[in-house]
């Protein structure tokens, strides 16, 4: 349910569902209202699918573009499929846990933040020691 959509106060736990949706958005590539959801929300979906079909609803665009971005700059980054895998579910968790039905249930927007922030520093460390190898 859109929190603001339904006539919800503006509220930081509102602002914390709409983050929480959106990552959910950027890294699945829907809309909570595409049609394609077999009468799901977005978040519904995603929650099913995690953990063991998370790379059935990753946008695959996303894990094309890495592959090409990193052969356009000469360097080859590769990040095990493993890795990949953890911190795409660690991606989508966060993204669930903001965007919970009940506002006292999601999590705060700096934990969400300095989550992200550690994932990040994990998968760029991983590719350094990658690329040494």
């Amino acid at each position: 349910m859109a929190e603001y959509g339904m006539g919800s106060k503006v509220s930081i736990e509102g602002d914390v569902f709409s983050f929480g949706i959106l990552l959910l958005e950027i890294f699945t590539g829907k809309k909570p209202t595409d049609e394609n959801l077999d009468g799901l929300s977005l978040h519904q979906l995603v929650k099913m699918a995690l953990p063991t079909k998370v790379m059935e609803i990753v946008d695959q665009c996303l894990l094309i573009e890495g592959e090409e971005e990193s052969s356009r700059s000469g360097s080859t980054v590769r990040i095990g499929n493993e890795r990949v895998n953890e911190c795409l579910i660690s991606v989508f968790t966060i993204g669930l846990m903001c965007s919970e039905e009940l506002p006292r249930e999601r999590m705060k927007i700096n934990d969400a933040l300095n989550d992200l922030h550690k994932i990040k520093k994990m998968l760029l460390k991983y590719a350094r020691n990658t690329n040494r190898a």
